[in-house]
């Protein structure tokens, strides 16, 4: 007697329209992040302050998120307010904060405070969009993950893109900020009004740093989160100060102007949104291992490449900038899933929480390290990004080791 083979998970109807709602919610919420960095030298003709003051409100964001996201997962608050709501709350949070940080602060250090407030509102933003759109996939969740990683990084690099439309119609960097405020807003009711939690959401256990701890006892989880870290030490580090070097690297070659600057630097941050995606299709079939090692080495590459380039023509130096862009956030989506995959039954909620506060708390060191050493010339971004590629080296070696593991075939369905 013929049997049929149970039929395979089907993802719910309605997934799509949820993905293109929620995805354009993250997007336009993520605006306010880099709002600061993108008015970078505007602020230091305004306030009359050193480069390492504005490192500082770069950092205030990282250490605001950080908290955040610690404070969510051990309260629990997202498991039972309703998704939607906790997303356009935290959205509207950051771009009340990021307006004030326009409006208020007449120096760097009055303004770390509005910093810092605008991380704590994304905090309830990214686990929040990430936790509805896998209540919405199963089989395709890894693409999923990427698009909405995709349009983190594309938000990222939006107040870049207002900064050159504001530097053409000659406006105030205040207004930047505002409109990179409202963008954030918007984005938060886009998904209040369209969006809702997947059928296939489940709540989240609340943290424990002793569960955490637990999970970090296994090596897989370990090497995952190693190489984890070794991403994040580049990754926001280059987002900060890729602005100012594309800048001064293109003022160099006597192509100056601030909307150039900004175009440029939206291209090559807002690449990586494809990268994404590219790395959502490819992870499941080549591995998280794999992907993860090729893309690491490849951003690696361009840290240590670029500074050598500085005020070399222009179109080398943003092509490979680009290059970097694209490959330097790809693989961000495949650490966790990785953890989610190895940690013991349980713990991988807690594991993730705690990977991702460490993450961003290192991202604050690397950011002021570039800062110190206040890199204005060829030399000293050699230095600097050279430095930046120490992080890819470390996981690399990371990811290697994990794909050495027997408990490596439990990612991606076997493909490590």
């Amino acid at each position: 007697m013929h049997v049929e083979p149970p039929a395979a998970p089907a993802d719910p109807p309605g997934r799509w329209r949820a993905l293109a709602v929620i995805g354009t919610g993250m997007l336009l919420a993520f605006s306010p992040w880099f709002s600061a960095a993108a008015v970078a030298p505007l602020l230091a003709a305004d306030w009359h302050t050193s480069g390492l003051e504005l490192t500082f409100l770069a950092v205030a964001v990282q250490i605001g998120f950080a908290v955040g996201a610690l404070v969510l997962a051990a309260t629990g608050a997202t498991d039972v307010l309703p998704g939607p709501l906790v997303f356009c709350a935290g959205a509207a949070w950051a771009a009340g904060a990021n307006l004030l940080f326009a409006l208020v602060p007449g120096d760097a250090a009055s303004a770390l405070p509005f910093r810092a407030l605008t991380g704590l509102g994304m905090a309830a933003v990214y686990p929040v969009g990430v936790k509805m759109i896998a209540g919405w996939f199963r089989v395709r969740r890894g693409l999923a993950i990427g698009v909405m990683t995709g349009a983190i990084t594309v938000g990222s690099a939006l107040p870049h893109l207002f900064r050159a439309v504001g530097a053409l119609a000659g406006t105030d960097w205040r207004a930047v900020v505002a409109f990179a405020s409202a963008a954030g807003l918007l984005g938060g009711l886009i998904v209040l009004l369209g969006a809702r939690s997947g059928p296939l959401e489940t709540s989240a256990p609340r943290f424990s740093l002793s569960v955490a701890a637990a999970a970090w006892r296994e090596p897989a989880v370990r090497y995952a989160n190693l190489g984890y870290l070794g991403h994040m030490w580049e990754l926001y580090a280059m987002w900060t100060w890729v602005p100012l070097f594309l800048a001064a690297s293109l003022a160099a070659a006597g192509v100056p102007g601030a909307a150039t600057a900004g175009l440029a630097t939206f291209a090559v941050v807002g690449i990586g949104g494809v990268g994404c995606v590219l790395a959502g299709l490819l992870a499941d079939r080549l591995g998280r291992t794999t992907l993860t090692i090729a893309a690491m080495a490849a951003s690696g590459s361009c840290a240590l490449a670029i500074g050598f380039l500085f005020g070399a023509s222009p179109i080398i130096v943003v092509a490979l900038a680009a290059v970097w862009g694209l490959t330097i956030v790809a693989d961000s989506a495949q650490f966790s899933t990785a953890i989610s995959e190895l940690a013991p039954a349980g713990t991988a909620g807690s594991a993730l929480s705690l990977q991702v506060a460490l993450g961003f708390i290192l991202t604050g060191v690397t950011i002021t390290g570039v800062g110190l050493m206040d890199p204005l010339d060829g030399t000293g971004w050699r230095i600097a990004f050279g430095l930046l590629a120490l992080g890819p080296l470390v996981g690399i070696w990371a990811m290697w080791r994990l794909r050495r593991l027997p408990e490596a075939v439990r990612m991606a369905n076997g493909h490590r």
